[in-house]
């Protein structure tokens, strides 16, 4: 497998992910895929990224979270996600929001870390 290809890994938390409906869309280039978790607990975003990566054989940047809803009452959590086949179509079709969410943690510090940059240029001038 390619490097950027998460790997399965036992010290890590898995989650336990059902893939429930796969559709092609040729037109954008990607894979929607529908998809059930039956866990204790609602998986994070990231958990359910990384498991698709690894069930479709793809880097984690082609792939994209859209929905995760828990059923009240059940153990069961359902979602919707997207595989896309390159990293640049992703970017252009996902929104920015989506891509925010899916990122998490890594978009807000790049962003933190560009803006006192910016404000200490600003202030120099």
């Amino acid at each position: 497998m390619g490097a950027g290809i998460p790997q399965p890994n036992g010290d890590e938390k898995t989650v336990k992910l059902e893939l429930t409906s796969t559709k092609i869309n040729k037109v954008i280039g990607r894979k929607e895929l529908s998809f059930r978790v039956t866990e204790a607990s609602t998986p994070s975003r990231a958990d359910v990224r990384r498991e698709i990566a690894v069930l479709m054989r793809t880097e984690l940047e082609n792939v994209y979270v859209r929905t995760i809803e828990a059923k009240s009452g059940t153990r069961v959590t359902t979602g919707l996600a997207h595989v896309y086949n390159d990293v640049a179509t992703a970017e252009s079709v996902e929104p920015k929001y989506i891509i925010a969410r899916n990122k998490g943690k890594e978009v807000k510090t790049e962003e933190e870390s560009a803006a006192p940059s910016a404000a200490l240029k600003e202030e120099k001038q």
